[in-house]
């Protein structure tokens, strides 16, 4: 019963631990929430079948794990861009395209202030190098709006923490 015990606090542990990063690789390759849990399943399952064989070579079990992972979501990506036929392609991104509300985004964006819905624009969307930023925005210098940059980013997430926003609020 100890062995148990201690086996599924191992495999939660690294399931906070390695999940979040699997997450955002999935997500940076096109994939879903749903897809890095599938995805990150398996590679759990793998991942126990071989350390109770005793067949793992690792002691880094998150690094072991994220390996597995990234390897087999690479691996499902290759194949389902494919096999999947260029008009479904064009189909999917032109409704992806017309799903997400630009004005909703930035009704949001705008909670973070004025001052720094310019400064993001600046940046990502005139794409205004950090030196001019500072220089037009009157910050002594490329770090300190560098750090203002992020600070206007953190009060963007915080809010989406706060109202437990997600990606379906955003779409049409």
């Amino acid at each position: 019963m100890v062995k148990t015990v201690n086996r599924e606090h191992l495999l939660m542990e690294l399931y906070k631990s390695a999940f979040p990063p699997l997450a955002k690789y999935v997500a940076r390759m096109g994939g879903s929430v749903d897809d890095a849990k599938d995805v990150f399943q398996d590679a759990l399952v793998i991942y126990y079948e071989k350390a109770v064989a005793g067949n793992l070579v690792t002691a880094d079990g998150k690094a072991y794990l994220l390996g597995i992972a990234k390897h087999m979501w690479f691996k499902k990506f290759k194949e389902q861009s494919n096999t999947l036929p260029l008009d479904d392609a064009w189909e999917q991104a032109d409704e992806t395209e017309q799903q997400i509300s630009n004005n909703k985004v930035l009704q949001f964006l705008e909670t973070a202030g004025k001052r720094c819905m310019e400064l993001l624009s600046a940046f990502y969307y005139h794409k205004l190098p950090m030196k001019d930023a500072a220089e037009q925005f009157g910050y002594a210098g490329e770090r300190s709006v560098t750090v203002q940059k992020y600070k206007c980013l953190e009060k963007v997430r915080d809010t989406v923490k706060e109202r437990s926003l997600t990606y379906a609020d955003f779409i049409e």
